[in-house]
């Protein structure tokens, strides 16, 4: 069970609504099916079997984590401890990619007895293969390291999508702000987590829609259903409170009044979570099998 987050909400308490906007309609079409960390339940996660196996079964566009080895440079592995996932341990940090991609990546995939990826030679791959391996695939990248500094991850990730010619293709994710100021202002990236989560609390429990007037698109990317804990500011001190933030055709509405804006739904596990999520106009789900929907209607 996820700990809900904690949310400071200081519009929350000022009881005035906002003028009333032009909202714009939801778009017409099937959302993307994203595969999460390449399809975390049909093969080993942030691999290049995973990402194979998505394509395969009908994946629009791969979700990727992101870490930097000791050696500066972004792989694919999402836990803090190697020992999670692979036959060794220690933090990705302690390892240059050339040891990482000799590491068993599928180690860990399956359940009692069974691991069918176990000494397959699935490594962890850097980043620059999975893209060159990929020439046209879409790519979503999350940044997880757990303990790089931001402008080196920004430099290294820079230097990577500039050199493979995949700026048109990629968007940076980070649930850490520090790590998506840090980018340069050509790479394409999501919203910070947390003016996505602030943002849609404002909607749901005040009504009050606060998204800027933007030229650009933005993107968006968030649960469908979230617990977060709410922490409202008073003049002489604060209530905490917890609450269920939820899209809904309010929430789509205002974030899409002041431009153009594209949100992708995390969590979408099933046809129910599917059907609502195409029903409000999502742009993308993100899944974790993609083999699972090949059998949903789209």
């Amino acid at each position: 069970m996820k700990t809900p987050q904690r949310l400071l909400l200081s519009a929350l308490v000022s009881g005035c609504m906002l003028s009333p906007v032009a909202f714009a309609a939801p778009v017409a079409h099937a959302p993307q099916i994203i595969a999460h960390r390449g399809g975390t339940a049909d093969a080993p996660e942030n691999t290049l079997p995973a990402i194979t196996l998505a394509l395969k079964n009908g994946a629009d566009a791969i979700w990727i984590t992101a870490q930097l080895s000791g050696d500066n440079i972004p792989v694919l592995y999402r836990p803090s401890d190697l020992k999670t996932l692979t036959n060794q341990q220690g933090l990705v940090s302690h390892y240059t990619a050339a040891e990482l991609a000799k590491m068993d990546a599928g180690w860990a995939f399956g359940s009692g007895e069974a691991h069918p990826y176990r000494g397959k030679n699935i490594g962890i791959p850097t980043l620059e293969s999975v893209l060159k391996a990929f020439p046209k695939t879409t790519f979503y990248i999350d940044i997880k390291t757990p303990d790089a500094a931001p402008d080196k991850m920004a430099t290294a990730l820079d230097k990577v999508l500039q050199e493979t010619h995949s700026l048109a293709r990629t968007r940076i994710y980070s649930t850490d702000t520090k790590y998506l100021e840090a980018l340069p202002a050509t790479l394409p990236r999501f919203e910070s987590r947390d003016l996505t989560r602030t943002a849609l609390a404002n909607i749901t429990m005040a009504h009050q829609c606060q998204i800027k007037p933007e030229k650009q698109g933005r993107w968006y990317a968030l649960e469908m259903k979230r617990d977060v804990e709410v922490v409202e500011k008073y003049t002489l001190g604060e209530a905490r409170s917890k609450a269920t933030l939820e899209w809904d055709k309010e929430a789509m509405d205002c974030f899409r009044s002041q431009g153009e804006a594209h949100i992708i739904l995390i969590g979408i596990n099933d046809q129910a979570d599917y059907q609502q999520a195409k029903t409000l106009g999502a742009d993308g789900v993100l899944v974790n099998s993609p083999a699972d929907f090949t059998k949903i209607p789209r």
